[in-house]
């Protein structure tokens, strides 16, 4: 891989990619590991590669990725986020494309915390009326 890189950060929920588009022929690597048998599931597949096949670019970049942090699903999410990203920095003209598909967009939810004096975020003890 050349020296010179595109870099993009990603978040959904708690989980951080750190991604790296490199100039090159497609290799997938998410922390050493190829994509695939990172994200064993089909639909996690097809979600990281959603901006580049969007941007019809799957094979001008290697991507190399660094995830850390909440569960396969949220990674997964993370990663899109981070690979569109790094696509703005590579060309801001994809800007348009990307917005309109909302893979630019940091989705902002996150579980709500317990509260005191409830069973959960929003569930609350059971009420005996005699």
């Amino acid at each position: 891989m050349s020296q010179d890189f595109y870099y993009g950060t990603g978040k959904r929920k708690t989980a951080i990619a750190r991604t790296r588009l490199y100039a090159g022929s497609g290799q997938f690597l998410v922390n050493g590991k190829p994509a695939n048998e990172y994200f064993p599931r089909a639909t996690l597949q097809m979600i990281i590669r959603q901006p580049l096949v969007l941007t019809k670019l799957q094979d001008k970049f290697d991507i190399k990725i660094n995830v850390v942090g909440g569960g396969i699903a949220g990674q997964a999410e993370a990663v899109r986020h981070g690979i569109s990203r790094a696509l703005l920095i590579f060309d801001a003209d994809l800007r348009p494309a990307l917005k309109r598909a909302g893979f630019l967009t940091r989705d902002a939810r996150k579980k709500e915390r317990k509260k005191y004096g409830q069973r959960g975020a929003r569930a609350r003890f059971q009420y005996s009326k005699r």
